[in-house]
């Protein structure tokens, strides 16, 4: 049997020839972004003077009235929205979390918010050569049709809150975001506010002395009354030809029914065509997505149990994801999986007695992908030293080495995972570059160090032996969040990193050495360890193995430095 080529080569020749229509939505979106940034931003200058407005406002022309501007601007709209069809005719149901439904309602939307701003302003501009200043907009819109005004005052707004909704999905698996979230929310809250204040302190300039600003009055055109009427009808037509499309389509795919048959005896039956994601969804069956149902993530993977002969070969998408995670010949991912026949299937990962809800409460709750660094520290001998001991000392002498490892962990800018028995798992990364989270994990080894010799010389008479300890650092991608159940749920990271400096730590041991650092985390800490023992490690489960370097006396990192 031939093997499945794996990695990113492998996803690459999968996904060649696709059409990248969510890079091309994305293109899109930002630009529309981009216009309502530079629109805004000429606004907010009212809080300066009209003059200022119109000053901005020249070179706000000279950025979109070009040729090159105008095509730009006007094309990524109307591709949005055809997407933003596209995206609606394809779903099989309309079933959909709040987050996916007001996506597609915002962008669905976006032209019938503009048309009449876009009516007033460029088009006249297009038809009469009229470029109607921000004295004569602000006259109308502040002072002779003010309930025109507040309209368009919504409408920019709604537009923005797309915009900015579109960004942030596309923006939140980034490592670097929670770094600059708050900045890009503020930023995101005060550009909006900053226009309506500057229009409306025009609208009170104006208002105060009119005869300062001199209005012209626009040529006639026998065409713009009928722009608008034409945009809407137009828009229009095509939202409602893709939803008669879906009826028809509907319609024929209700005479071709699929059963499908849940754990519990659960049957849905619907229209052939329809994914096992959506059949789930149309009958109410908890189903975790993460992604959304785009085919990102592997979370609604099913095992089909019968009936997987005769169905269709998975997208090139979706190989590329099963790929990745190596999963078996009768796993596909319901997303994407679209039964012509009866099938019996069992979603994999169960959403338990909380349902689907527990895992989709928020970005951390979700898990995002992380570069981290990551310190495994075990007491070493510490079984034989409470086999001497009362419980109550034991305990004593274990807080008192918590309390130790947790100061260094948090004083070099970690974060505390979990202690498991006499071990830490500590994170580096959350907040900071992959580059300072490796210099931080180093740091925190060498305080945990001086902190253990600290307690074994306040404790000397308690110990038979010095307190002695085993550490690893590794650096790598991992997936972030918070798991667990009920109270037991915290912030912590899983993934092949993890195992990796796990095992890391128990080669210390296996050397009788205080640490042994990989080659990964060297690297980003910038650290020369080239006249140090390396070693190759085999990482079970881990195809490549990993080089690292062993260092039996954590000291001698300071002393070489």
């Amino acid at each position: 049997m031939k093997q499945t080529e794996t990695g990113p080569a492998a996803e690459a020749a999968l996904l060649k020839g696709r059409i990248p229509w969510r890079e091309i939505r994305l293109v899109s979106g930002l630009v529309l972004a981009a216009f309502l940034l530079t629109h805004f931003s000429n606004h907010a200058l009212g809080l300066v003077s009209i003059e200022a407005m119109e000053a901005g406002r020249a070179w706000f022309n000279r950025l979109w009235r070009n040729p090159v501007g105008t095509v730009l601007l006007y094309g990524s709209l109307l591709l949005h929205f055809l997407l933003a069809l596209q995206a609606l005719y394809r779903r099989r149901t309309l079933r959909m979390p709040v987050r996916e439904a007001a996506q597609l309602a915002l962008g669905l939307s976006l032209p019938f918010l503009l048309i009449g701003h876009v009516t007033g302003t460029r088009i006249e501009w297009a038809l009469t050569g009229h470029d109607s200043g921000y004295p004569e907009v602000v006259r109308s819109l502040w002072l002779l049709s003010p309930e025109i005004g507040a309209r368009q005052a919504v409408a920019l707004i709604i537009a923005w809150l797309h915009g900015c909704l579109g960004v942030y999905f596309w923006l939140r698996p980034k490592p670097w975001f929670p770094r600059w979230a708050l900045l890009l929310y503020t930023g995101a809250i005060l550009v909006p506010i900053l226009a309506l204040l500057g229009f409306a302190e025009a609208g009170r300039e104006i208002a105060e002395a009119p005869e300062r600003f001199a209005v012209r009055t626009p040529p006639g055109s026998d065409l713009l009354p009928r722009v608008g009427p034409g945009l809407y009808a137009f828009f229009g037509g095509l939202l409602a030809l893709t939803i008669a499309g879906r009826i028809v389509r509907s319609a024929n795919l209700w005479s071709r029914r699929v059963r499908i048959r849940y754990p519990n005896d659960q049957v849905v039956t619907v229209p052939s065509g329809f994914s096992v994601l959506e059949a789930s969804r149309t009958a109410g069956i908890p189903h975790i997505s993460v992604c959304g149902g785009r085919g990102r993530c592997s979370t609604c993977r099913v095992r089909v149990l019968d009936g997987l002969e005769h169905q269709p070969p998975p997208t090139a998408q979706e190989r590329g994801t099963l790929a990745r995670i190596k999963a078996g010949s009768n796993v596909r991912l319901a997303c994407q999986f679209r039964p012509v026949g009866e099938i019996a299937v069992v979603p994999i990962l169960s959403t338990g007695r909380n349902g689907v809800t527990a895992l989709v409460r928020g970005g951390r709750a979700q898990g995002q992908e992380r570069e981290v660094a990551v310190l495994f520290c075990d007491l070493r001998g510490f079984t034989s030293l409470t086999e001497k001991r009362l419980p109550f000392d034991t305990v004593f002498i274990l807080n008192r080495y918590f309390e130790a490892v947790g100061e260094a962990v948090e004083d070099a800018g970690g974060y505390i995972d979990k202690f498991i028995g006499d071990g830490v798992l500590a994170l580096f990364g959350l907040n900071t570059t992959p580059q300072e989270a490796a210099r931080q994990a180093l740091d925190a080894a060498l305080r945990i160090k001086a902190a253990l010799a600290r307690l074994n010389e306040d404790y000397a008479s308690e110990f038979e032996h010095p307190l002695r300890i085993a550490m690893s650092l590794h650096a790598g991608p991992a997936i972030v969040g918070e798991m667990g159940y009920g109270q037991a749920t915290s912030l912590t990271a899983v993934g092949d990193t993890i195992n990796a400096a796990s095992r890391l730590e128990g080669l210390a041991k296996e050397l009788d050495v205080e640490l042994v650092i990989s080659e990964d985390l060297a690297t980003r800490a910038g650290l020369d360890l080239s006249s140090r023992n390396r070693q190759i490690v085999s990482i079970r489960g881990r195809a490549a193995p990993l080089g690292s370097w062993i260092i039996p006396e954590v000291g001698s990192l300071v002393r070489s430095s």
